[in-house]
């Protein structure tokens, strides 16, 4: 699979306010989440895959090459990705996986190369390396793997992988439910059947996501419950395969009609999406926009001025920031809860929230696991997003609304959507 398809630019990205009378249809690029899992699915099954729509951006590319440094054939032709699987365990015996900053390449392949026989050796660019891992090697030593250093909780390191053995787990999920779903990919691949029980689990849809695709690929759960899962050895069978698009991407230009307009996402809809952050129309809806799942996809449209309201978001957390930027638009306070494990993503997304709409002149207050951001009229300032892809494009949705908000590295955004200021100039006054 090519290489990353935009190159990380550095100059600062200005946001002009948005067209008078925001009337805009996008198409926005393959769902990450779905496009990582499904490499993952198609690399282990049986024949050859073919991924239509899948995403070509930073983590998807990352993952890609995870895959082709453990053997398996990837290659992108043209809007499609095709996949040649190994059948099973991963064919390398000894490897270099360089994950680059994608989450999901870290977890899922480092336990689906645990369910083999071989050396790897695992390492990312310096911002994944600071995310947890502790958790889920723990969970693959306790099924059998070893890794050096010994005491290893994050990366580098070396995986000496001899199989999974299966058996009984129980682990908080409080942390990241990407650990849940490496073990369920993985576990088909085991000696043995995995029981697994999860307490606390964040992010749970991006679970059930998980368990569908599985399915969908040949070797779904013996059973399910809300935290409890019993996975038996079984296999995975290549298919065609269509990869929706971002609904996380989605949010940034839904949250862009509730500040003045519609816009339609074309090819996403509501009723049959695989993806948890669908959801987030729930809150729009809440806050006074109307939502509407017509043929060609989702459009919202917004209300003369948003509602504040208080909502967990724990199931929809890669959009909290999302509605934190445009909260300070709503009509009384927006208090989102329910976030802790956000302070552990590419950055601590609860801080640099605070940190940026401080310099908008906005004021915020904040716990461990919620942020409350207070209504005003926000001034325009140079935004820092930390490296942070969903900061950037967060902050751009307020830059619709008001003059001068300034986009710092606005390069990060390749590691999701290389494309998304080109998608954003239509929604802007004098650009596109």
């Amino acid at each position: 699979m090519r290489a990353m398809t935009a190159v990380r630019a550095s100059t600062p990205r200005a946001i002009r306010p948005a067209r008078p009378g925001l009337d805009v249809r996008v198409r926005v690029p393959g769902s990450k989440s779905v496009t990582n899992r499904a490499l993952l699915l198609a690399g282990l099954a049986t024949g050859r895959s073919v991924l239509h729509g899948a995403l070509d951006a930073g983590d998807a590319n990352a993952f890609a090459g995870g895959l082709s440094s453990l053997g398996v054939a990837v290659e992108r032709q043209g809007d499609d990705v095709v996949v040649d699987g190994a059948g099973g365990r991963f064919p390398a015996a000894e490897a270099d996986v360089f994950c680059a900053e994608a989450g999901t390449a870290a977890r899922f392949l480092l336990a689906a190369a645990a369910a083999g026989e071989g050396v790897y050796r695992f390492d990312a660019a310096p911002q994944l390396r600071r995310r947890p891992l502790g958790l889920l090697l723990q969970a693959l030593r306790a099924q059998g793997a070893r890794m050096e250093p010994d005491g290893a909780t994050g990366l580098p390191l070396t995986l000496l992988a001899r199989g999974l053995a299966g058996g009984s787990l129980r682990l908080p999920g409080d942390t990241s439910s990407q650990f849940i779903s490496a073990l369920l990919l993985a576990a088909p691949l085991g000696r043995g059947p995995l029981d697994l029980r999860v307490d606390g689990l964040v992010s749970r849809p991006y679970v059930a996501m998980t368990l569908r695709m599985m399915e969908q690929f040949g070797a779904g759960a013996l059973s399910a419950t809300d935290d409890h899962y019993v996975l038996a050895p079984g296999a995975y069978a290549g298919r065609e395969y269509d990869v929706e698009p971002d609904a996380s991407t989605a949010s940034y230009f839904f949250a862009a009609a509730a500040t003045g307009g519609t816009v339609q996402v074309l090819g996403l809809h509501r009723a049959h999406a695989l993806q948890g952050d669908v959801a987030f129309l729930d809150v729009l809806e809440a806050m006074g926009c109307t939502v509407d799942d017509a043929p060609e996809g989702v459009r919202v449209t917004g209300p003369a001025a948003p509602a504040g309201l208080t909502v967990d978001m724990a199931d929809i957390s890669d959009t909290f920031m999302t509605l934190a930027a445009i909260a300070p638009l709503a009509t009384s306070p927006v208090t989102i809860t329910g976030i802790g494990n956000v302070r552990l993503k590419e950055s601590d997304r609860i801080a640099a929230m605070e940190q940026n709409l401080l310099r908008t002149g906005v004021k915020t207050e904040s716990g461990p696991d919620w942020l409350r951001v207070f209504p005003c009229t926000p001034r325009g300032a140079v935004i820092d997003p930390h490296g942070d892809h969903r900061i950037a494009m967060a902050f751009s949705v307020l830059g619709l609304r008001v003059p001068g908000i300034v986009i710092e590295d606005p390069g990060c955004v390749a590691k999701t959507c290389p494309t998304f200021f080109d998608l954003w100039a239509a929604l802007e006054q004098g650009t596109g």
